[in-house]
């Protein structure tokens, strides 16, 4: 059992300790699978779960936005994940009421796979994209932004497509006619992934080939086919199956350990996976408030993510419960939308108005690597699930997720939230109240030592070690609000 070390000066000490890699860390396999237990990822040889609260992704198309700025501050809270968009999706100002959005960069400051030309007439009032020639700058940045990131041992997760939620995302694309000299994509936005244009689907394999060409060398980076396919139904499953099998042809030359994973959105809350593609070895799902995702896709024995989360207010608490609720679960990635990110604001320092559909803060931030220790801290490669551990809790207890190697180490996560219908649907909702928990849990015999940490400021609360003679076995939190975590393991 690894302790649990919470460094109130670890910023500093951690940006010292990964300062440079080699080349040799740099070009070693990539972000993989781990081998004795698949349900997590094996990242420069260790075991890890990844956890975040990024920007808006739009890091490497917005010129104005200060990513080595962004990703020294993700490093120095110890979160390891954040997600990209490709450019061949972009927002306006106002969309989904987000103040600073990072994925809606100045017109005169977005930067795409492909070139501008000088002939006018984009929807933006700038010139035409070429659809038939690369961006050299482009495919620069983003691989200095992948560089960068894996010097402070950042995954990226790169998301090619999105569907294009309204017209006037569609009308801001490099993809519509309007705004490239090739005159392609002269329909309407619900038409676009539908397979039927071979010229666009010529595009977008080009894209997919060249982006995957583009970055073999770095081990820090995923695949994800696509944000959100299933909203409105504007992508279809084999047209996802397609761009799969494009990812996978474009690395058929690299020896198996040197392929990326590919990564599949495949709900908004919870669903079960059915005739998976075989291709696909991450399964995520958005605003998955509940856990039922993991629950759901166990038997799969790959890693269940959610990869983004945001739209629940502004409360730290909010997101905090949601990332340790699914991490406990036996979840492998959490994602939270992280808005204090912004232009000028790349230390993760802006305000959030009230107006803000979700929130995010050093605060937050802080209290995610706090989960991320906790994780680290465990053997968690040979843990599952175990809510039959439980015998029985008191009414105080609220929510108890258990993850537990049996007869060697559990982990135990304990909150007060509870769905509530909102305006916007259902979301958690926290007893701030003071309270004790006493929770029964079947234990094996033997000597024991248990320890109860606070998930807000990462302090020991409480600690004690036991011998027990098999079977039922009670154990009490000290006084908590909110939520608290404890471990119990064999010394």
């Amino acid at each position: 059992m690894r302790s649990l070390i919470i460094l109130p000066f670890a910023s500093a000490w951690f940006g010292f300790a990964v300062g440079f890699l080699s080349p040799q860390d740099l070009a070693a396999q990539p972000i993989s699978l781990h081998p004795s237990n698949p349900r997590y990822f094996l990242f420069r040889g260790q075991p890890t779960v990844l956890v975040t609260s990024g920007e808006h992704y739009g890091a490497v198309i917005n010129l104005a936005f200060d990513y080595k700025r962004y990703l020294r501050t993700l490093a120095a809270d110890r979160l390891n994940l954040t997600r990209v968009f490709s450019g061949a999706y972009r927002e306006g100002p106002k969309a989904f009421g987000i103040t600073g959005n990072t994925l809606a960069p100045a017109h005169d400051r977005f930067i795409a796979p492909w070139p501008r030309t000088d002939v006018p007439g984009a929807v933006d009032g700038l010139g035409k994209f070429d659809l038939e020639r690369w961006n050299e700058a482009y495919f620069d940045r983003l691989k200095d932004f992948l560089r960068e990131a894996g010097r402070l041992g950042i995954v990226v997760e790169f998301t090619l497509f999105c569907p294009y939620y309204r017209d006037e995302m569609w009308e801001l694309s490099p993809l519509n006619a309007r705004n490239n000299i090739n005159k392609i994509g002269n329909y309407g936005r619900t038409e676009v992934f539908q397979g039927k244009d071979p010229d666009m689907q010529r595009v977008m394999d080009a894209l997919v080939r060249k982006i995957v060409a583009e970055l073999r060398e770095f081990d820090n980076v995923m695949f994800e086919i696509c944000n959100e396919p299933y909203v409105y139904n504007l992508v279809p499953p084999a047209w996802e199956r397609h761009i799969a099998s494009v990812i996978a042809e474009a690395e058929a030359d690299l020896p198996p350990h040197q392929r990326h994973l590919i990564t599949q959105n495949i709900a908004n809350g919870a669903k079960k996976v059915v005739d998976p593609d075989p291709r696909v070895s991450v399964f995520n799902f958005h605003y998955a408030r509940l856990t039922e995702p993991v629950a759901l896709n166990w038997d799969l024995n790959r890693p269940i993510g959610c990869n983004e989360t945001g739209f629940d207010g502004q409360a730290d608490s909010t997101y905090r419960v949601q990332g340790w609720d699914f991490i406990l679960a036996g979840g492998a990635l959490y994602n939270n939308l992280d808005y204090s990110f912004t232009v000028g604001h790349e230390d993760g320092s802006f305000v959030n108005p009230p107006t803000q559909p979700g929130g995010g803060s050093a605060q937050l931030r802080y209290q995610l690597r706090i989960l991320r220790d906790f994780m680290d801290s465990l053997d968690f490669v040979r843990m599952r699930p175990a809510p039959e551990l439980l015998r029985r809790k008191s009414r105080a207890a609220g929510t108890v997720r258990i993850l537990a190697e049996p007869g060697r180490q559990y982990a135990i996560y304990v909150h007060q939230a509870k769905m509530r219908k909102h305006q916007r649907g259902r979301r958690y909702q926290l007893d701030p109240g003071p309270r004790k928990a006493t929770l029964e849990l079947d234990l094996p015999p033997g000597e024991f030592r248990l320890e109860w940490w606070d998930t807000k400021t990462g302090r020991l609360l409480a600690q004690e070690s036991f011998r027990h003679k098999g079977g039922p076995r009670a154990i009490s939190s000290p006084r908590y609000a909110e939520d608290i975590a404890a471990k119990i393991w064999v010394p």
